[in-house]
């Protein structure tokens, strides 16, 4: 047996904003797709941020069971984390 993995398409598109330092620290805003399927992965995603300011070492971890959700959802998944990619001297 050959080992094939198929490239499926999404189902929909979320993003997840950090907010800030004071709660709630995180909004889930789903860009395209089934809103029922939206709605579900937001209560999911916000469960596991809801207290969570993103420099928590808890964070990276719930980080990564989201990401598993959302690939196992079939959710294009996009993180803004409010960080700054280059620093500018």
């Amino acid at each position: 047996m050959s080992d094939v993995v198929e490239e499926v398409a999404p189902r929909a598109h979320a993003r997840i904003a950090y907010l800030g330092p004071i709660s709630p620290h995180w909004e889930v805003y789903g860009d395209w797709g089934e809103r029922q399927v939206l709605d579900e992965f937001r209560a999911r995603a916000l469960a596991r941020l809801v207290l969570l300011p993103r420099d928590d070492p808890q964070f990276r971890r719930n980080k990564e069971r989201i990401n598993r959700d959302a690939e196992r959802e079939l959710i294009s998944l996009e993180w803004e984390l409010g960080l700054q990619e280059d620093e500018e001297a």
